[in-house]
């Protein structure tokens, strides 16, 4: 088992203010604060057959709070779909997109595909949606991959999960 936070931050993002309006916080998502240093890294920890990390809640559909389309097929998603977004270290580059992980949580499992990129090195704009830098160990799921995890309602939000390629 490798646990995460092995790998070391790359630097900060000090925050800007978002426009009014402009950042959408469904699925009780951050807004940047102005001055407020954020980390970032590039990299995540090292992936196993029992990688440890946080499952967060993402909304993939245009106007929500994961920003713009998917960095995989620059398209938008149903949040009925199966499908996660990876910190940067984790995503690779690419090399991860339409490929499925398999996500272990709350005594279950289910099997997801990645789709997007949670960003870890950029963020506090419009890009990101006026949102901070994701943490390097970040697993971000539509709400079917919660529903088949069994966690509904306010259980939702961040949870500790252990992951592996499919």
């Amino acid at each position: 088992m490798v646990e995460a936070g092995t790998c070391k931050p790359s630097g900060k993002l000090r925050g800007k203010k978002p426009p009014p309006g402009k950042c959408n916080q469904g699925h009780d998502s951050d807004c940047c604060q102005e001055g407020k240093l954020y980390t970032t890294y590039t990299c995540s920890p090292q992936v196993s057959g029992h990688t440890k990390a946080t499952l967060t809640l993402n909304g993939f559909g245009p106007g929500e709070d994961g920003g713009g389309r998917c960095e995989c097929d620059n398209q938008y998603h149903n949040d009925t779909e199966l499908i996660v977004a990876l910190s940067t270290g984790w995503f690779n580059k690419k090399k991860r997109c339409m490929n499925y992980i398999n996500i272990h949580g709350n005594g279950k499992t289910v099997k997801a595909k990645v789709v997007d990129e949670c960003d870890s090195t950029m963020g506090c704009d419009s890009d990101h949606d006026y949102q901070p830098p994701c943490d390097n160990d970040i697993v971000d799921a539509s709400d079917a991959v919660w529903d088949a995890l069994g966690v509904y309602g306010d259980q939702r939000g961040e949870m500790e999960i252990y992951w592996s390629d499919a």
